[in-house]
C-alpha cells in the first residue's frame, strides 16, 4: 500500500474517532484501521502513490507509527510475506518493492493420517526435484535414488570419475532442505579428531580455573558431505562409524547424541589408486545405496555447458524441514510388506552367501562373501519408500527389483576369479534376479 492511499485510509478513520483512541492499539478504532490497512496491502500491493517531499506525518500518526512497531501487519499471499513498510518522515517514499520473504514448507502444519502424510511425501519429493532441476541437469536416477535414501533415513555412497557433479548434487540437495550442512575434504593427513572434535583447556575468566571443554567437530550437523572418503587412513574412516550408525558420537569419555535426521553422503572416484585406501567392509554395509554416477547424455552435456558458461544463476529454497523429514520416515515405517515380497527379499539376500543351502551354483564360484541380515533391513525399507513414491501403500517386488542394485553392489565381495573374468557384483546381482522364482510358497534357504 502505498504512503498516500495509507493516509487516506487514515483521515477516513480519524474523522470518526479521536487521534488519541485510534494511537492505542488495544482500541476498536485502532483494530478498525489496521483491517482496512491489511486490506489495501492485499488489493494495492503495488500503489506507488507518491508524497509531497515536504510533507510531514502529523503528531497522532506518529504516535500511531509507535504502537504499530508492535502490531505488525503480515499477509500471505501466494507463498509471500509482506510486511507493512516504514514510512520516512522528511523525504518522499521510494518505488522499492515491500519486504517479501519466499514460502517455506517446513511452516505448514505437520500431516495428520497416514494418507496426508503419504500424500505430503509425495509433494515433497516433487518439490525437491523441481528445486534441484533448477541447478542439477540430468542424473534423474540418482537424485530420486538419493531422496528415497534420505526418505528411508539412510546414508549414501557416490562413486564416480571427477566432473560429474557428485558433490553439487549432495549440495543442491542440502540447499533444498532446512537441515544443517557441513563437508568434509577428506585427505591423507586427516585426524579422527578433525571430524569428531576434541578437548581443548579454556579459563573461567572470574575463579581463573581451567578445565577441558569439548569443541564440537564438524560431524555435529544433519547432513554430512564426505567429499573423496578413500583419501584418508581407515583410523580416520573409522570415526564416522559410530555416528552412522548409532548417531552418537564418543568422545572424552561422554557420549553426545546427533541431532536427528542426521546422513552421511560420501563421495569417491573410482579410478585412482594411488594415495587412497578403500573403504573396509564393515563401512560400505553402513550405506543404504552405492550409487554409481555415469556421464551424462549429449544434449544433458549440452545444457551444463550453457549454464555454466553463462551468466544463469540457480536461487535453490529449501521446501522441507527436518521435523517434516522424520515425519515422512515414520511414515515410510508403517507400509505393509506383503508375505510373498518378504519371502523374496530373503531368498535374494541369502542367495548372494555362497554358504548357503540353496545358493545358485554361479555363486559359490564367483562369490567370496555374501550380503548380510542389514541388506534384507535396507531393501524393505528403502522399498516402502519407493512405493509411496510410486502411489502405493504396499511394496511389490518390482521394488525390491529396481533397488537390488544399489543395495547389494557394495555388499558383496567377488572372488579372484571372478575380478580376473571381469564379472562386476552388478553382473552378479542380475544373475540373481533372473534366477530367484516369483512364487509364495518356497523352501527356505
Amino acid at each position: 500500500m502505498g504512503h498516500g492511499a495509507l493516509r487516506a485510509v487514515y483521515q477516513t478513520s480519524l474523522s470518526a474517532c479521536s487521534p488519541a483512541e485510534l494511537s492505542d492499539p488495544r482500541s476498536e478504532s485502532c483494530r478498525s484501521f489496521l483491517l482496512s490497512a491489511q486490506r489495501g496491502v492485499s488489493s494495492s500491493r503495488n500503489d506507488t502513490c507518491p508524497l509531497p517531499s515536504s510533507w510531514e506525518p502529523p503528531k497522532s500518526f506518529r504516535s500511531l507509527r509507535t504502537g504499530l512497531r508492535s502490531t505488525r501487519i503480515v499477509y500471505f499471499r501466494r507463498f509471500t510475506q509482506i510486511r507493512l513498510p516504514r514510512f520516512p518522515r522528511s523525504s518522499a517514499p521510494t518505488n522499492r518493492p515491500l519486504y517479501s520473504r519466499p514460502f517455506v514448507m517446513s511452516s505448514s502444519p505437520l500431516p495428520t493420517g497416514d494418507a496426508s502424510s503419504a500424500a505430503f511425501l509425495v509433494t515433497a519429493h516433487q518439490r525437491i526435484r523441481t528445486e534441484m532441476a533448477k541447478f542439477i541437469v540430468g542424473q534423474t536416477e540418482v537424485v530420486d535414488l538419493l531422496l528415497i535414501a534420505i526418505l528411508a533415513g539412510g546414508h549414501c555412497l557416490l562413486e564416480g570419475v571427477p566432473g560429474l557433479a557428485k558433490t553439487a548434487i549432495i549440495r543442491s540437495l542440502a540447499q533444498t532442505m532446512q537441515l544443517s550442512f557441513r563437508r568434509i575434504q577428506f585427505t591423507p593427513d586427516l585426524m579422527p579428531a578433525d571430524i569428531t572434535g576434541t578437548d581443548i583447556i579454556q579459563e573461567d575468566p572470574t575463579t581463573g580455573h581451567r578445565r577441558f571443554v569439548f569443541q564440537k567437530g564438524p560431524i555435529f550437523s544433519q547432513m554430512l558431505l564426505a567429499d573423496e572418503i578413500n583419501r584418508t587412513p581407515a583410523k580416520t574412516q573409522a570415526a564416522l562409524l559410530e555416528a552412522m550408525q548409532e548417531h552418537a558420537v564418543t568422545a572424552g569419555g561422554h557420549t553426545l547424541r546427533l541431532e536427528e535426521p542426521f546422513f552421511v553422503l560420501a563421495t569417491q572416484n573410482p579410478i585412482e589408486q594411488e594415495g587412497t585406501y578403500p573403504l573396509p567392509e564393515a563401512q560400505k554395509d553402513r550405506f543404504l545405496f552405492h550409487l554409481l554416477v555415469d556421464y551424462p547424455d549429449r544434449e544433458e552435456e549440452r545444457e551444463v555447458v550453457t549454464r555454466t558458461t553463462s551468466a544463469y544463476s540457480a536461487d535453490l529454497m529449501p521446501v522441507v524441514s527436518g521435523e517434516q523429514i522424520l515425519e515422512c520416515q515414520r511414515t515410510a515405517r508403517r507400509v505393509p510388506v506383503p508375505e510373498h515380497v518378504m519371502d523374496f527379499v530373503l531368498d535374494l539376500v541369502r542367495s548372494t552367501r555362497p554358504d548357503a543351502k540353496n545358493a545358485p551354483a554361479f555363486v559359490k564360484e564367483l562369490v567370496g562373501w555374501g550380503a548380510g541380515p542389514r541388506a534384507c533391513q535396507c531393501l524393505v525399507l528403502a522399498g516402502k519408500v519407493r512405493a509411496l513414491l510410486h502411489g502405493r501403500f504396499h511394496v511389490s517386488i518390482a521394488d525390491i527389483e529396481a533397488l537390488a542394485l544399489p543395495v547389494l553392489r557394495h555388499r558383496i565381495v567377488p572372488t579372484f576369479h571372478a575380478e580376473s573374468e571381469g564379472i562386476s557384483p552388478d553382473t552378479i546381482i542380475k544373475r540373481l534376479l533372473d534366477a530367484i522364482p516369483r512364487s509364495t510358497s518356497k523352501a527356505p534357504l
